[in-house]
């Protein structure tokens, strides 16, 4: 069984790291090499917030060590562009300052910054505090990595079967338009968005006889099909920033009369999110071609899951919302 231990295993190590000192004056940007020269840093500088800006996309930092007091731009404003992209928000900064106040710290740590150390530096303070928050960049960057590795394992699977292509991502945006329907919160749009890319990835264990056969499974094979929701929560459950989704990987084949698997649960014992991706999931399978039969128009599709849900198997009130998104949303007009 592939595991995160395994994945961690093969996570990026860390070599010299990179500080990118951000001041307008040069002699302290001098004074900071010198306090850091002999560490294993290399050292990037820039000495205005737009170049700093610029640098970080460029030089890709581990760490930044920026000053409050610049023209251009001051160090609250790039600390919030930093803060506020996906891209950055993880790169630790610690704040260098003359000022002493305590609500320029809270505008500090409004924006996002990580530490602050003032001005006149105290050399030890500095020096333990840098290679501290350089340890955590270590840590989450291989956690980055383990997690980069789960989603390009999720991808394998797609690549697996060329008539399942675009399915993970297709989901991904169906169940976030659906979750936008029904107002839910953006926390929960993104264990959606990511669900829908994560659903499958217990599927990397199913031989491919049986995930690309052109005709009907036997029962055994169905059985092993069915293995692929506890397989893919068991391979991401190792990683913390995974756990929200796992309900969605574990519970999106089941059907609120019970009859769906892994445990049979009914109505509201699904969770939310889990009941929207099986729902979703139901309709692109029918409207993709298979092996097996072609795709069918979205009519077709739309009524056998308007029959199920009579039926008892998928939440009526979802189903009404996915009846209006199929017709106004571009996302669900996907055939073929």
């Amino acid at each position: 069984m592939l595991t995160v231990d395994l994945i961690t295993q093969k996570a990026i190590n860390v070599e010299t790291s990179k500080i990118l000192i951000v001041d307008d004056a040069p002699d302290n940007i001098v004074t900071l090499e010198n306090i850091l020269e002999d560490m294993p840093y290399e050292i990037f500088k820039a000495y205005n917030g737009r170049e700093a800006l610029s640098m970080v996309y460029e030089v890709e930092p581990d760490l930044i060590l920026l000053d409050v007091m610049m023209p251009i731009m001051n160090g609250f404003e790039v600390a919030e562009k930093l803060k506020s992209d996906e891209r950055t928000r993880l790169i630790p900064i610690i704040m260098l300052t003359a000022l002493d106040g305590q609500g320029e710290r809270l505008r500090g740590y409004k924006a996002g910054v990580d530490d602050f150390i003032s001005k006149p530096f105290n050399i030890i303070e500095l020096r333990l505090r840098v290679s501290n928050l350089l340890k955590l960049r270590t840590y989450i960057s291989e956690l980055e990595h383990a997690e980069q590795i789960i989603f390009s394992l999720a991808r394998t699977v797609e690549a697996k079967d060329k008539y399942t292509e675009g399915h993970c991502e297709r989901l991904s945006r169906m169940s976030v338009s659906m979750g936008k329907k029904i107002d839910l919160l953006e926390k929960e749009l993104v264990m959606l968005r990511r669900g829908g890319l994560l659903h499958d990835i217990g599927k990397i264990a199913i031989a491919d006889a049986i995930l690309q056969k052109k005709g009907p499974l036997t029962d055994e094979e169905y059985e092993i099909i069915k293995t692929h929701t506890t397989i893919g929560e068991r391979i991401c459950s190792p990683l913390k920033s995974l756990k929200p989704i796992l309900p969605i990987i574990l519970y999106h084949h089941e059907k609120i009369d019970g009859s769906g698997y892994p445990a049979g649960l009914k109505e509201d014992e699904i969770p939310l999110n889990a009941r929207i991706m099986g729902l979703v999931d139901c309709y692109d399978a029918l409207t993709t071609s298979r092996s097996y039969r072609p795709a069918m128009t979205r009519e077709k599709a739309m009524r056998i899951i308007e029959a199920e849900t009579s039926n008892g198997k998928w939440d009526p009130q979802l189903f009404e919302h996915l009846a209006d998104l199929v017709m106004t949303d571009p996302n669900f007009s996907h055939t073929g």
